[in-house]
């Protein structure tokens, strides 16, 4: 987990255990899913989460927005960051806000866009899963739902007729039409939620070894204790990790398996 300013990005499981932990005063009963077409993948350079983020908050501002529209963006490396506080009301889709949660899937998924990178789909998958988990929602094409389905100048839901954008991409798990979404999207969803085992998943910062700075310029978080580990991202100098194991001078900094040379940790 990184928190810089208002945004704070997680991995799936640090943001699985912090939305369950976590209490919210709005009833949420939709679940947005958009794309953001621009940025895309080749603008996604593995450490430049943040970034992406000021850009993007800097664009919705400048359309009149008082901030970020969406409360949640996810990356091609399977991460997620709060962007929005999920008791302000996103400026999502017209007609679906009041209810809604946005979630902006950074890529362009129609047709001819972006290949969707396995972390990246099991990211979106799991993440509307432990959304409609947490609000108690039957995944179905009611609760989670396309921006390609509202009416853009009246809000009114026509299912792709009207004046609509085809976000989240003509490609997007199959399709953007809600037969697509009722074949190859919610039972996906459906089935993540049967799997989950959430009771006593949490995670209490005081369980973890201790904390540690990032002391390198850039820092290789890898998938195993070893060199020979993919690179699943890379941190900055100050930024600030939990370390949960050190293992033959390698420290692992989530609850899951990312792992980073301890040399390159200040305690």
């Amino acid at each position: 987990m990184t928190t810089i300013g208002k945004f704070t990005l997680y991995t799936f499981a640090e943001f699985q255990a912090w939305v369950t932990n976590t209490s919210f005063n709005r009833v949420i009963k939709v679940i947005q899913n958009h794309h953001t077409y621009i940025p895309g993948y080749a603008h996604f350079k593995g450490n430049n989460h943040f970034e992406l983020l000021k850009s993007m908050e800097r664009g919705h501002i400048e359309r009149g927005f008082a901030e970020i529209a969406q409360n949640l963006t996810t990356y091609p490396d399977g991460t997620i960051a709060v962007c929005r506080s999920f008791d302000k009301i996103p400026a999502g889709i017209k007609g679906a806000n009041s209810i809604g949660l946005c979630i902006e899937h950074i890529g362009n998924f129609n047709t001819d866009g972006d290949t969707m990178s396995q972390p990246h789909r099991d990211s979106i998958i799991n993440l509307n899963a432990v959304l409609c988990k947490k609000f108690n929602l039957t995944p179905s094409t009611d609760s989670v739902v396309y921006h390609h389905w509202y009416d853009l100048n009246t809000g009114e839901r026509k299912n792709g007729a009207g004046v609509t954008k085809t976000c989240p991409g003509t490609n997007f798990f199959g399709g953007n039409k809600v037969e697509d979404a009722q074949k190859n999207f919610i039972p996906l969803v459906a089935n993540a939620l049967n799997q989950f085992n959430f009771s006593g998943h949490t995670i209490v910062v005081n369980d973890t070894l201790q904390n540690g700075t990032v002391n390198a310029r850039v820092l290789n978080v890898r998938s195993l204790p070893a060199t020979t580990g993919a690179i699943l991202k890379t941190l900055r100098e100050g930024t600030t990790v939990a370390i949960y194991e050190s293992k033959n001078g390698w420290y692992r900094i989530d609850t899951g398996s990312q792992w980073v040379k301890a040399e390159f940790i200040n305690i």
